[in-house]
């Protein structure tokens, strides 16, 4: 089933933003964009023409990541928290009990 142009906008994995355009909203350099894809943080969907397309859960963590940086941490070891963090809220969400409908 295909999705309509709304629900790809609403999906949270959906390649949305250009490199220039995550750069610009997260306030950084394509250079740290393809730093965080170098450090295998995120990797970005590519389109047909090679140009990186980065989603909105990815600008999360992109958003993270200089958070991080920006307050001393090293891009290395900012990754780790990061991915530290992304795998305990997931552990979180799965061990929440189910609400019954």
């Amino acid at each position: 089933m295909s999705q309509t142009t709304q629900e790809m906008f609403d999906d949270d994995d959906y390649p949305a933003y250009t490199m220039g355009r995550a750069a610009e909203m997260l306030g950084t350099t394509p250079g740290f964009l393809r730093s965080l894809d170098e450090a295998e943080l995120i990797t970005p969907q590519r389109s047909e023409g090679g140009h990186r397309r980065y989603s909105r859960y990815q600008l999360r963590l992109a958003a993270r990541a200089r958070e991080l940086v920006d307050q001393g941490t090293a891009l290395d070891a900012a990754c780790r928290i990061i991915i530290l963090e992304d795998q305990l809220q997931e552990a979180l969400r799965l061990n929440q009990p189910q609400n019954p409908s």
